[in-house]
């Protein structure tokens, strides 16, 4: 997977390159600062006295020393000040030149925690939003670089606070036991008839976030019809052309919707967050078989409708289900138009669930 989401100790990554959140005289300091200094040894030190510092916004690179990884790149993230000082722009700046150090040098995989977000002060949430656009715009032109961001506190809770709308579907689900239909979405049956008849008609791929306070509710319902009785992903334009595709494998129907939708094959990978080799693989071979995550990725790459994407999952063997959270999550995104595959994966990391891509 290009880009990923872990919990986990930075120190302990084993990779090119991890990214140190420095201070400006990169002589270490507190928080991950520290932790990394007293993992690496006082060799890390020794060679950062001879730096000369480092500008918030900006990077350096010294050598691993006693860590897994090869090297630190030290980046000095921005203090908060409430958003009117340029820190945006600073923490932007800290993983474009820490990513952009890291190719220059050959460095192919690189950890970063979350920069600013602990003792300087930083929205989390905003914090992250910056880390994963950046690090995504970067790979746009760098596919073959592998890119982690590693998250060291567990603190799922706040994290999902994020998502009201997403807990609320959740929620249902864990309800559910006690309903008629032991589904996430077991109270919108009431409503299935004119439901199913808006869902025939929505095209819920141009469809843009609703902010309401039905929206959890109205995605409930539309998606309980989608899981409990798929429908077509459009009315066949003859019977013949219906059945030439009705054996298709996953594989020829990956790469006829690829062509379908006027893409190539890079452009589909890289919005897939998918790796190009295991794209090669799949492409070679007519009767691959991925992972439902990676199935589910390509899905969101050519911004399948539901149905579309049930209908894929096929191909490979898999299907929703109306009471896992994963499928629940996605298809959330998908019924609201959502189609950015790492704004997807946050939400999945926020409740401990698989990403998608590969």
């Amino acid at each position: 997977m290009p880009f990923q989401l872990i919990h986990g100790d930075i120190t302990k990554i084993r990779c090119d390159a991890i990214v140190n959140a420095a201070n400006e005289s990169l002589l270490g300091g507190g928080g991950v600062d520290g932790a990394i200094h007293r993992a690496a040894g006082p060799e890390l030190l020794a060679e950062c006295r001879t730096l000369g510092g480092c500008r918030t916004g900006q990077s350096k690179l010294t050598k691993g020393y006693r860590l897994p990884a090869d090297y630190v790149i030290h980046t000095v993230g921005p203090i908060w000040q409430g958003g009117r000082s340029g820190e945006p722009e600073l923490l932007c700046s800290c993983y474009r030149t820490a990513l952009s150090l890291a190719a220059e040098n050959g460095l192919e995989t690189v950890a970063f925690p979350l920069i600013s977000a602990g003792a300087y002060g930083y929205p989390e949430q905003e914090a992250q939003r910056i880390a994963v656009q950046t690090i995504a715009a970067f790979l746009e032109t760098h596919p073959d670089m592998t890119v982690t961001l590693v998250i060291y506190d567990g603190t799922p809770d706040r994290r999902r606070s994020w998502y009201p709308e997403i807990s609320e579907l959740l929620d249902r689900a864990g309800k559910s036991g006690s309903g008629q239909s032991g589904s996430a979405f077991s109270g919108a049956q009431k409503a299935a008839k004119p439901r199913r008849r808006l869902f025939r008609n929505m095209n819920f791929a141009g469809a843009v976030r609703k902010e309401t306070a039905d929206t959890a509710a109205e995605i409930a319902a539309d998606a309980e019809y989608c899981m409990a009785e798929p429908m077509p992903a459009a009315v066949p334009a003859s019977l013949k052309e219906e059945l030439l595709h009705a054996d298709e494998s996953f594989t020829q129907m990956l790469l006829r919707l690829i062509d379908a939708h006027g893409m190539t094959d890079a452009e589909c990978y890289k919005k897939a967050n998918i790796d190009r080799k295991l794209f090669s693989k799949i492409r070679s071979d007519i009767h691959y078989r991925p992972k439902k995550a990676t199935a589910i990725a390509f899905a969101v790459a050519l911004e399948l409708s539901a149905e579309e994407t049930e209908d894929l999952l096929r191909r490979a063997g898999y299907a929703f289900s109306p009471s896992t959270p994963f499928d629940i999550i996605v298809l959330y995104f998908i019924k609201t138009g959502n189609y950015n595959v790492f704004e997807i994966n946050e939400a999945l990391f926020a409740y401990d669930q698989v990403l998608i891509g590969a």
